[in-house]
């Protein structure tokens, strides 16, 4: 019997977000499944490190300044090195050119890249470029959707020979369901009435997610549902343009602003209805979450959307930026509570028969052992 293989994973950080998440659990579960653990980061360690801390799982930082810094490569080039790594696991573009630079000569032989959003489906530029190039030393390219990896095919950017698809997947047995006693305790937290109906979204304040569109749509919600509030869960660089569009469209009042948060899944139980408002997304893991929870989702026809949110059976799928049928799709939902809750029981059905993350992890331990034979 072989021994357990030394996994080495770089990823710029480990600050909050899906990415992050998804290869935090998946360190977890390849720990616990014996494998031998270390995470190294291009940047600092993040907030999210410390759950690998408990863990005895090493996390790294290499302090990575702009531009092209040898002394951050160097340190990430040691730290493979002396963990005896058998395959290297990278995690976007950026991470997986510079740490393929990092570590040439060290005769890996197993390097895996995993594209979590849709790469490559915007312009060629210079990270692209440079990542196509570390390709030539990279046994496999995972992109997390079918739609990221025909992109990803048809703009040249991965050969296809060497690209496979592995969705993400959660524990889905950590997921509690939405409750009525969980609904009134996210109303008391905020300060709203029992009866309000709640509409939420979690992700970064950016532009990908486009929760602009989301506020805009809101305000139409507010004016044939008075008693309904948004709540808008993460932080990032648009946050105050958000607002301010808040105050513009006259709905600052029930549009809760609730920044980076520990508690997401205690938050989603109390929910009415998940809405995701992107104009891109690879396989999000916010509607993963949502999914697990049996919350009734509305989210835009983008990236890896419709492969987890089905039309009319899990969810609904709405164009993006799109304003009024992403409004009108919450009221929907929100007037029919019944069929509100039949698409969430969907929904939690849907994850647990194929979002697991026992499922990736297989599938990335199979593709672990195609990449040591050569394949």
């Amino acid at each position: 019997m072989n021994p357990p293989k030394n996994i080495t994973h770089v990823v710029e950080n480990l600050n909050r977000g899906g990415l992050e998440r998804v290869v935090l659990e998946l360190v977890k579960l390849q720990h616990q499944q014996g494998y031998r653990c270390q995470v190294v980061c291009l940047f600092e360690r993040g907030t999210l490190a410390h759950e690998l801390d408990a863990l005895g799982i090493p996390v790294h930082a290499c302090g990575k300044r702009k531009g092209l810094d040898l002394a951050a490569l160097s340190r990430a080039r040691a730290l493979i090195r002396a963990h005896a790594t058998d395959v290297l696991h990278t995690h976007n573009a950026v991470a997986h050119y510079l740490v393929v630079l990092a570590s040439l000569g060290l005769g890996l032989g197993k390097v895996v890249n995993t594209r979590h959003g849709m790469g490559g489906m915007r312009r060629w530029n210079r990270a692209e470029m440079l990542y196509r190039a570390g390709l030539v030393r990279t046994d496999i390219v995972t992109m997390v959707c079918e739609a990221a990896g025909n992109g990803a095919i048809e703009r040249r950017l991965v050969p296809r020979g060497k690209l496979r698809v592995v969705p993400n997947g959660l524990r889905v047995q950590e997921f509690a369901t939405v409750s009525p006693s969980a609904r009134l305790h996210l109303r008391q937290m905020l300060g709203l009435p029992p009866q309000t109906h709640l509409v939420g979204t979690v992700g970064r304040l950016n532009w990908a997610k486009d929760q602009s569109s989301l506020i805009r749509a809101f305000r139409r919600v507010h004016e044939q549902l008075p008693d309904s509030a948004l709540l808008l869960v993460g932080d990032g660089n648009l946050r105050a343009e958000l607002e301010s569009c808040a105050r513009s469209e006259g709905v600052e009042a029930v549009v809760h602003f609730l920044g980076d948060r520990s508690d997401v899944r205690e938050l989603l139980q109390g929910l009415d209805v998940f809405a995701l408002s992107s104009v891109s997304e690879g396989y999000s893991m916010a509607l993963l979450e949502a999914s697990a929870t049996a919350l009734p989702i509305v989210a835009t026809d983008v990236g890896g959307n419709r492969e987890i949110v089905r039309d009319g059976v899990t969810g609904c799928i709405v164009p993006p930026r799109d304003v009024e049928s992403l409004a009108q799709a919450i009221l929907g939902l929100m007037r029919d509570p019944d069929r509100a809750a039949r698409l969430g029981a969907a929904a939690r059905a849907m994850v647990e028969t194929r979002g697991s993350l026992e499922a990736v992890a297989a599938r990335y331990a199979e593709l672990y052992g195609a990449a040591e034979k050569g394949a």
